[in-house]
Order: C-alpha cells, then structure tokens, then sequence
C-alpha cells in the first residue's frame, strides 16, 4: 500500500509542477486554448492519444466488448488506430489547421460560424458541446473510480472529488500547453504500463495460449448461438452487426469530436501534422489495441466479476476483475496508468467546453465588451463550472444499475459527432455545402439520440451514435442541393486562401 501511495504521490507532484511551470504560456487567449499553434508532432500526437484513450476506454469499453465479443473486440482497436488516428490525422489535419488559421479561428463552433457565414451555428454548436461533453466526463470519473476503489478500497465520491481538483488546478494554471506536456508524461506511462499488464494477466491465465484454449471452451450464450464453442475467439466473434456498430462509433467518431479535432488547431505546420499522424497512429496501437485485446479475456474471470440483481454482468468491473490478483506494484502502475489517461481525456474535455462557451457564446453576444483579460477569467472559472456539473451526474449515474460507462460515451459521441462529423468534414473539402445542410446535420443528431435515449427504438445506444454519423455524410449533401448555394466569389476565395501552402512543408499556411 506505501508503493502505491508512493506513486500515485509522485504522479500528483509531476502534474502541478508541470501546470506551475507552464502558467506563462497561457497569459492570452491563445496561448491559453491553443498553445499559441506552435505545438509540435510529438506533443500533439500524445495529446490526441492521450485524449482519445481514458477509462472509458480501458475499463468500460474493453470491459464490455471483450466481454460480448471476445477476442474479436480487437478490430475496434485496429479501427482507432488506423481510421481513428492514421486516417483522421491525414484526411482532416493539414486542411483543418490551413482553413483555421484563415478563419481566425480557435473553437469548433468558431469555425462552425466562420465557414458558414452563420452566428446562428456558431451559438448552436456551442451549447451542443456544452452539454453533451458532460455525459462523456462522467464515464471517464466512473471508470476510474472502480479501479481506485479495487485498488485502494476508496470511495467512489472521494475519487471524484480528487480527480476534479486535480484536474482543475493544473488545466487553470497552465492551460493547452499544461494539458499537452501532462499528455506527454502520462502517454509515457500508459505505453509502457498496457505492455505490462497484458504480459502480466495472461501469465495468470496460463499464459497467451493456454488463455486462448480455455476462452474457446466457454459456451456462447448470444441469442441464437447459445451453447456453441470457440464463438469468443472466432476472427470476427458472435455479433459481427453489433461489433460493426462500435468500429463506427469509437473510430469514426473521433473526426467530429471537438477535443480531438481542435489538436490540429494547435500543431505548428504541415511537417508537424505528418509526423504526428505516425506516432499518434503507433500510441493507438499499443494502448487502443493493447486495451481490446486484454478486454478480449475478460470471461476468464467470469467468476470474479460484479452482477446486477438481475444476474447481468457488471461490465465495467470486468477489467478490474482481471487486474485484482496482480502484485501490488502492477496494480499501483495500473492505477497510474488508467488515471493518466482519464486526467489527460478530462482536461481536453474541460478546456474545449469551457473555452467554447466563452468564445462563442459569451463573448460578444451576452458581455459585449469582454476583454482578453476578462475572456481569460471567464474560461478558468466555467472550466470549475463544468467540473461540478460532471461531478454531479457521474454521482448519479455510479447509483443507477442502467447506465454503463460505453452507454454515457455512446449518448455524448453520437450527439457530438453525429452533428459535428460530416458538416466539419465537407465544410473542409465542399465548397458546395450550405448553411442549411449544417442546421438539418444538428437537429437530426439531436433528435434521434434523445427520442432514442427516451424510447429505445434503436435497442443499441451504439448502433444509434453510429446510425447518426453515417447518416449525417448523406444529409449535408443532399440538402446542400436543395438550399441556397454560398456566395460562389466568397467561398472560391476562402479555400484558395486557405489552401495556398497546403503541401508546404516549410512555409506554414499562415
């Protein structure tokens, strides 16, 4: 118990000392919610990692879709790395940092305004990630709060409590640039930390092929399979529909989630963008595939696991399950390793909130006047704001036996990125793509994910985030044909403008 404290001591004393040492990096707006554009490849590829992959990931989803799918659930990892990171980072990065820079502008919904000459989307996007950011961060508490409570025996609330004040005081002292280099550190330790542990697992288990034998002896018990053998390791497992639904999702997704996307708002060039989509591409590998790949197993410890009332398995205790029987150290660097990539996820998500609602909202429409002084102010103090908020909801979902961690992170990416994904994605290559393509893009987004979350016609909250995006790259250009075109003149210049030094690696765009 002293090692553990010991570590979990050393990685809270890093993470201040890196949000103190930081602070004047974000004494402007800029400086503060962007890092002033000047972050390099590897910065910005554990930022994107890091973000990317947090508890909610390591213990909800591995937890759950090993769980359902077996050893199939590794395609969801392969699915980040190469369509989540390699593919986001080379479709979207040089063209999304160009036109940015063009636009002047620092927040999704920014561009959102910008691009398509609407203050109307600009409020619109604003207040849809505000708050359906929320629902995600308290996944991301939750995840954490079982593997602190295996580890330590602490309770839940106390967890919480510390993660946000943690995460308060260095993402308000040092702002992008606290959050990048606290991505870089704890990047580090959940690379080597997942290697560890798989090694370390699977050896309890007999090792990796006696594991495989023991998972292809258990009976399937998905409707319509039940009693079958060797279904949990079969290539694409015994729910290939479903498992397609989460590769949408989680990997898909990530093109329109506006904490991801905003890391290409910050990388310093073009040459920049091409390293870190290699490096941003290998982290999801070893962490996104490492994580899927352990869940895999995850019935290997079917006897350990939590069940609700009903008998269902708890799924987010499926991984800590798997880890409890570790030696201490492992699961002190456990601990470590799954609150590094829930502190890293968490800033990311409260610093993009926050300074949207300031920037776009706020600014200019409710306070006229609102200096960069007072701007800077205002996004430290809502940043406290969506802090509590999460809290408050991550209390009352860890008390209701309906929610798991992947259904609050289904409900919050297939709002975000149903809504987001497609208008930012042909905003960025259309130069066709309308005011009102944008609008239908919203409002449908909104309205099948909370009619779905209030009637359960789409069974699967996962499938129904997938459903979402996939159907807003239909929307955006079908009703770009039947709305007002965009001033040609204007439209033809931007992407000129934007695009002049696209395939300069030398000159940055701006």
């Amino acid at each position: 118990m002293f090692a553990k404290i010991l570590m979990m001591a050393a990685f809270f004393a890093v993470t201040i000392y890196i949000g103190f040492r930081t602070r004047k990096s974000a004494m402007d707006v800029d400086g503060f919610v962007l890092g002033g554009r000047r972050m390099g490849s590897w910065l910005s590829a554990f930022a994107y990692g890091t973000s990317y992959f947090s508890a909610v990931v390591f213990i909800g989803y591995a937890g759950q879709f090993g769980w359902k799918y077996g050893m199939a659930a590794l395609w969801i990892g392969l699915g980040n790395a190469f369509v989540g990171s390699l593919l986001a980072w080379y479709v979207l990065g040089a063209r999304t940092r160009a036109m940015t820079h063009h636009l002047q502008s620092q927040t999704m919904p920014e561009f959102f305004g910008a691009r398509f000459s609407s203050p109307g989307l600009r409020i619109a996007a604003a207040v849809i990630i505000f708050i359906f950011l929320i629902p995600y961060t308290a996944g991301v508490y939750n995840g954490l709060s079982r593997l602190f409570d295996m580890a330590f025996g602490v309770p839940y609330e106390w967890c919480i409590i510390g993660m946000a004040a943690l995460t308060c005081i260095y993402v308000v002292m040092g702002g992008y640039v606290a959050t990048a280099v606290n991505d870089m550190v704890q990047g580090v330790i959940m690379l080597f930390g997942i290697v560890a542990i798989i090694v370390t697992v699977l050896s309890g288990y007999g090792g990796f092929t006696q594991a495989v034998v023991t998972l292809s002896q258990m009976p399937c018990d998905v409707p319509g399979m039940e009693g079958m053998q060797g279904a949990f390791t079969s290539i694409f497992g015994p729910d290939l529909f479903n498992l397609a639904g989460v590769f949408v999702l989680t990997s898909l997704g990530v093109w329109g989630m506006p904490q991801m996307v905003q890391k290409f708002y910050a990388i310093k060039s073009s040459d920049a963008i091409k390293r870190g989509a290699i490096i941003s591409t290998v982290f999801a590998l070893v962490v996104a595939g490492g994580s899927y790949f352990l869940g895999g197993f995850g019935r290997l410890a079917a006897n350990q696991i939590a069940k609700t009332p009903t008998g269902t398995p708890v799924f987010d205790s499926v991984v800590p399950s798997m880890l409890a029987s570790m030696p201490d150290l492992l699961i002190g660097l456990t601990v470590v390793l799954v609150l590094s990539a829930s502190m890293s996820t968490l800033s990311s998500l409260v610093l993009t909130s926050s300074s949207t609602l300031t920037l776009d909202v706020l600014k200019g429409r409710f306070i006229k006047d609102l200096d960069a002084k007072s701007q800077l102010l205002a996004i430290r103090l809502l940043i406290v704001v969506f802090v509590v908020i999460s809290t408050v909801i991550a209390l009352i979902q860890y008390n209701s036996p309906i929610i798991f961690i992947a259904q609050l992170m289904a409900i919050s990416w297939g709002v975000l990125a149903g809504a987001f994904l497609a208008p930012f994605l042909y905003g960025l290559y259309w130069e066709r793509a309308t005011t009102g393509s944008v609008w239908a893009c919203f409002i449908f987004a909104l309205v099948l994910i909370c009619t779905n979350m209030l009637w359960g016609y789409i069974k699967s909250p996962i499938n129904a985030g997938a459903l979402t995006m996939l159907a807003g790259l239909v929307i955006v250009p079908l009703v770009s044909l039947f709305t007002p075109k965009p001033d040609a003149a204007s439209i033809r210049t931007l992407f000129k403008e934007s695009y002049r030094n696209l395939h300069d690696t030398k000159i940055d765009p701006d």
